[in-house]
């Protein structure tokens, strides 16, 4: 299984649970699918890029793909609602001759029973994204 990851609000994300309810991430009417990114060496950057002025306390949900009953298609870097990508695509390729990367988009819902591991992101007053504490020993899991 090759993990894929999802940035969410803890809030949003408990009372779904709590409630039984599907989750859809604030933007999915907007952008259509909920993002995702299948590289976790993305994960600041994009927490940065798209959440810093967002309050609150984030997690990291770690998926397995194969779980996920909507479908994935892996894309360009796209706009989260009103925030363009820009800055994640053209800090994704380390020189003009590499590709840039794509990224895993779900059409759907995420499946409760597809989070293997909800990790804890820390940040700083600002909003910073600074950490995702246990990220490594879910990249060495088998």
């Amino acid at each position: 299984m090759a993990p894929l990851y999802h940035l969410v609000q803890e809030s949003i994300w408990a009372k779904c649970k709590a409630d039984g309810a599907a989750y859809y991430p604030p933007t999915y009417e907007q952008d259509g699918f909920i993002h995702l990114t299948a590289d976790a060496r993305f994960l600041l950057g994009v927490g940065n890029l798209f959440y810093k002025d967002v309050a609150g306390t984030f997690l990291l949900l770690v998926l397995d793909s194969e779980k996920l009953s909507a479908k994935v298609i892996f894309e360009p870097a796209a706009a989260v609602g009103n925030k363009p990508s820009d800055g994640l695509a053209a800090g994704g390729a380390e020189t003009a001759k590499e590709a840039l990367p794509l990224f895993p988009h779900l059409y759907g819902t995420i499946d409760f029973g597809a989070v293997t591991a909800e990790l804890p992101i820390e940040r700083d007053a600002a909003g910073e994204f600074l950490s995702i504490p246990g990220l490594a020993e879910t990249e060495a899991a088998p």
